[in-house]
């Protein structure tokens, strides 16, 4: 499985990639479990698997977020800021 770019993800629709999402997951799961029984010639394909999950999760989120309205964006950011202040 390839990773994918970043501009495929964003052509995808919210539910073509929730779809590659969780076969990506089970993917992943898969490939963790062979590894852990026999092991992959090739385990790096475990961090390549994983970033692909990340991306996809971005993209999610950052459409999620672009979809908010104005009220929610503002209690957002007020609540990044404290974030920042306790750490």
């Amino acid at each position: 499985m390839a990773s994918k770019k970043y501009e495929e993800l964003n052509a995808m629709s919210v539910d073509e990639l929730q779809a590659e999402l969780k076969e990506t997951r089970d993917f992943l799961q898969k490939k963790r479990f062979e590894h852990a029984i026999k092991g992959l010639d090739n385990p790096l394909i475990l961090r390549n698997v994983r970033r692909d999950v990340a991306r996809i999760n971005t993209v999610l989120r950052q459409r999620e977020i672009a979809n908010m309205s104005d009220e929610e964006k503002a209690l957002r950011s007020k609540i990044s800021k404290r974030r920042r202040r306790k750490g």
